[in-house]
């Protein structure tokens, strides 16, 4: 009887050891306020940004660049057109916008990891559009489709993140009229996370689409929101007809499009934080306005890529107070639009994922986070202004997301949270470390850091006096080798790679 009871001990210690040894992946939910936004623009201040982007819209006007049916589309809308310039009547831009929904749901492959954009919501995605990447042992490189694939599944691994992207890097080994193909399939097979569709060519955009049949079904596509799309304004005032060519696919099957003003202040966009309000307003509800001519009620996103620009060298710079201010002024626009807000992001201009790179990331998470924004681009992963993608401070920004779920949350005012049969347990003098309502709540009371170092300095030593870009590295790795493929109906999981054969088939490499 004795050995018996000693057998099931030794199981169970066994088990739970198993258990804590198992690679476990885990997705948090899409983040949901419980704080305040910070709005810094008063009611004044608001209302004259408003108008002056109706002057600009119908005194200045905007341009569609080779695209005959947008001209057509708007001149019936009621627009002047005069050569590719569209100038849009005072009201009409913005009536045309109140068709486009307050918040919508993009459907994972795992319906558990779904995300509602819009409202207090916040959904984190991956960096977008890096030709280079760097990681300590290989230094900066052009990027390939095994790196492509590297950073979906860091991605997917990532507890934090809830969005597995798009153009996570630019595979250069791959030609560029065939690379969507891969990078699609990739985020399909390797995730179960949401992702986004190719812009590149509407060709491209309809590609993804197609693939997106695949996966889901035809119907299911045209009654659900499967993608995200980035769709790029030329600023100042520019629409192209590769963009705009993506939009009209997006929007026609239902499909989600982030309408994005891309501004270097001093360049992009006028040097003061008014004047470059008014031309992001402007820029975005022409582009909302013309999704909505082509499909009202197409999921759309208000976005603002904004950075300023050092007068000297012409570089960006990132983590300022200008592109902050211009941030939380974004956010307020989109909500008195009625639209869900995309901005932020681990910006930074530094060439290494260092102290540079630390101070100004955290400026524009902290920023995006108070600032309102619903949809999260460029999240981790952001280097050197945006042209490498790290390994190493991917996992070091999606390890802090952590922290914006929890600021997110409020502040716990629940009876328990108010903790006052500790305070009376412990009374003057005493201390906290054994009363019951530490032992109860240890464990998730605080938020702690998969990767940061806060071992005594001793131990620290003995293992290396590893900085933080070593721990992210050996992080890098570790969750590279527990990564395990998300299941697949195999016939789902054929069908695709034939697709993408078929396609490829279909034409000649193109570099260029």
């Amino acid at each position: 009887m004795a050995e018996a009871r000693t057998r099931r001990r030794g199981g169970g210690g066994a088990a739970r050891r198993a258990e804590r040894s198992a690679t476990r992946i885990e997705t948090a939910r899409f983040i949901e306020r419980n704080i305040p936004n910070l709005d810094i623009l008063n009611d004044e201040a608001l209302e004259i940004i408003e108008a002056n982007a109706e002057i600009v819209l119908e005194e200045i006007g905007v341009n569609f660049v080779d695209n005959p049916e947008a001209l057509k589309r708007w001149r019936d809308a009621g627009a002047e057109v005069d050569g590719e310039r569209v100038h849009i009547p005072r009201g009409l831009a913005r009536e045309l916008c109140k068709t486009a929904p307050s918040t919508f749901t993009q459907v994972a492959r795992d319906r558990s990891k779904d995300v509602v954009i819009g409202g207090n919501n916040l959904v984190f995605a991956p960096v977008y559009g890096p030709p280079f990447v760097r990681d300590i042992e290989d230094g900066r490189r052009y990027a390939t489709i095994e790196d492509f694939r590297n950073f979906v599944k860091l991605g997917y691994m990532s507890k934090w993140l809830h969005h597995s992207g798009g153009t996570v890097c630019e595979p250069t080994d791959v030609p560029v009229n065939k690379r969507h193909l891969d990078m699609l399939l990739a985020h399909m097979t390797l995730s179960d996370k949401p992702f986004m569709g190719s812009v590149t060519e509407p060709s491209r955009a309809q590609d993804s689409v197609d693939m997106c049949n695949i996966l889901w079904g035809e119907d299911f596509v045209q009654q659900n929101t499967c993608m995200t799309s980035l769709i790029n304004i030329n600023s100042p005032l520019t629409f192209d007809n590769v963009m705009m060519g993506a939009l009209e696919v997006f929007a026609r099957n239902n499909q989600g499009s982030i309408i994005s003003p891309f501004i270097v202040g001093g360049a992009m966009a006028p040097v003061s934080v008014a004047g470059t309000l008014t031309q992001v307003l402007a820029e975005v509800s022409a582009g909302v306005a013309y999704s909505q001519l082509i499909r009202p009620g197409a999921p759309v996103i208000f976005g603002t890529f904004v950075t300023s620009i050092d007068m000297n060298s012409g570089a960006p710079t990132f983590g300022t107070p200008e592109a902050s201010q211009i941030t939380y002024g974004a956010g307020q626009l989109a909500r008195r639009m009625g639209l869900p807000y995309r901005s932020g992001g681990s910006f930074c201009g530094s060439k290494l994922p260092d102290a540079q790179a630390a101070y100004e990331t955290a400026n524009t998470l902290n920023n995006a986070l108070l600032s309102g924004v619903n949809f999260m681009l460029h999240s981790c992963g952001w280097l050197e202004g945006g042209l490498v993608s790290s390994y190493e401070k991917f996992v070091m920004d999606a390890d802090q997301l952590g922290i914006y779920h929890h600021m997110a949350r409020g502040v716990d005012m629940s009876p328990d949270a108010q903790a006052m049969d500790a305070i009376r347990e412990v009374g003057p003098g005493g201390h906290y470390l054994g009363c019951a309502h530490t032992q109860a709540n240890f464990k998730t009371a605080f938020w702690r850091s998969d990767l940061l170092d806060y071992k005594p300095f001793e131990t620290w030593a003995d293992e290396g006096s590893r900085d933080t870009q070593a721990l992210a590295s050996a992080r890098v790795h570790k969750l590279l080798s527990e990564y395990q493929t998300p299941q697949m109906d195999p016939s789902t999981h054929e069908a695709l790679n034939d697709y993408v054969r078929r396609k490829k088939d279909s034409m000649p490499d193109a570099f260029v």
